[in-house]
């Protein structure tokens, strides 16, 4: 069965409101919890009563390891969102020997050659 043309899919929703500037979670109606990455049905209730919702963007960094590239290095970090979920990201506009678990965080979207990106910045840094 196909998909309704005018129905977008969790991960279209997502990312259309990143390239508005809009960063938004899914949030369960159910049993009020948040979740990421983006699903039609709540991983913790299986209900299917979701909303959009805008996280405070604050996070913590819960692990973090550094790409090392010709081009540049950069850190691939997991960052626990105050609201719960953790979810996969890059902490940016420090070096990226500084960045460290249990470093306190802040969401920005950045706008790249490839689109839009959400990333963190340590909290405090200006954006």
């Amino acid at each position: 069965m196909a998909m309704p043309a005018d129905v977008p899919s969790a991960d279209a929703r997502y990312f259309g409101k990143l390239a508005e500037g809009i960063f938004e979670i899914p949030r369960c109606r159910t049993c009020s919890r948040h979740h990421f990455f983006p699903r039609v049905c709540c991983p913790h209730c299986g209900s299917q009563d979701l909303e959009w919702v805008a996280p405070a963007g604050a996070g913590v960094v819960y692990s973090s390891t550094i790409v090392r590239r010709p081009g540049g290095d950069y850190t691939v970090c997991l960052v626990d969102l105050q609201e719960g979920p953790r979810l996969m990201s890059r902490v940016v506009d420090i070096p990226v020997d500084e960045v460290r678990i249990g470093m306190a965080v802040r969401a920005r979207i950045d706008q790249t050659t490839e689109g839009p990106l959400l990333v963190f910045i340590p909290e405090g840094a200006r954006s």
